[in-house]
């Protein structure tokens, strides 16, 4: 294999598996408080728009980074409000906020892009000096939007979250065991508000790096299930980020190694590169679905003072 074909396969992995880090984090800090984000498809897809209408009205990528992130905690609060507070059943709300969103944003795109299809300029890459310099692998590692870096940097800074800090502590025991939260004087319920919302915010900000970054382009359900999949690499990832940081590169290579085969001449049909990622998800869910970590509590919504 040539040096182009390694270079090409760790900028596609990247490339795609970003968005996959993003709101596999989120709902990683979801699932530790206890609240199981099926809508994660969502709160990405409409981020992805709100991400792509920031950049096309406000012509800076960072402002359509904000404001993706803004519209996935916007549609959070619908998960928050109804399935923490409320109580209602988490899986049916989160296929509700999917639908919701998917049509949601086919139908403004619709009525307001279908004859135009803007397309977005490149965003501008933060090169690493001396390391972008390494043969093969360093302009595809080390010269990334900066939004690559802070995604990196926020994986790192989980892990110490989750291990250090009383804001892990209180996460892990709203998912473990919330009876035991409440009674040392912390909120089940805000605690799982705020980490509901965090989530929407990184699954938006993973959609807006989808639209702005990836495809630079807005199309109708452009995510195509990079939520769902963010869901399981989030459980197999154990509460892990640095796990879960590896689960969205495996799964990011899956989804553009049809670029590196091409330069090696090898040409795949495009059903056959659609397929590849549910495949891998199939396959490492038959391996390693047994390791999957789940919080006594996930899914269930607590009721102070039931048994």
């Amino acid at each position: 294999m040539s040096e182009e074909f390694f270079a090409q396969i760790i900028a596609g992995a990247l490339l795609a598996g970003i968005p996959l880090l993003f709101c596999a984090l989120g709902e990683t800090i979801s699932e530790r408080a206890g609240v199981l984000n099926i809508g994660l498809e969502g709160m990405m897809i409409m981020g992805a728009f709100a991400g792509f209408l920031g950049v096309y009205y406000g012509g800076y990528s960072w402002v359509g980074f904000a404001t993706g992130a803004a519209a996935g905690a916007v549609v959070s609060l619908v998960m928050a409000g109804l399935c923490v507070r409320m109580g209602l059943d988490q899986i049916v709300v989160g296929i509700a906020i999917t639908l919701s969103c998917e049509g949601i944003t086919s139908l403004i795109h619709g009525a307001q892009f279908a004859e135009t299809r803007p397309i977005l300029g490149a965003t501008e890459n933060v090169t690493i000096p001396l390391l972008s310099r390494i043969p093969a692998v360093g302009q595809s590692l080390f010269s990334q939007p900066l939004v690559v870096y802070l995604g990196l940097g926020f994986v790192a800074f989980a892990h110490w979250m989750f291990r250090a800090t009383n804001i892990g502590l209180n996460l892990r025991a709203a998912g473990d065991k919330p009876a035991a939260l409440d009674a040392a004087g912390v909120s089940v319920v805000a605690t799982r508000s705020w980490a509901v919302v965090t989530t929407g915010a990184l699954a938006g900000l993973g959609g807006a790096y989808l639209a702005i970054v990836s495809a630079g382009i807005f199309e109708p359900f452009m995510t195509q299930g990079r939520g769902f999949i963010a869901i399981v690499i989030a459980m197999l990832g154990r509460g892990r980020p640095y796990w879960v940081l590896a689960g969205a590169l495996i799964f990011g290579t899956s989804l553009s190694i049809s670029d590196a085969l091409q330069i090696e001449g090898i040409n795949l049909s495009t059903d056959v590169v659609f397929m590849l990622p549910f495949v891998a998800v199939m396959a490492v869910l038959i391996v390693f679905a047994r390791r999957a970590y789940l919080p006594a509590a996930l899914g269930l919504p607590y009721i102070r003072g039931a048994r």
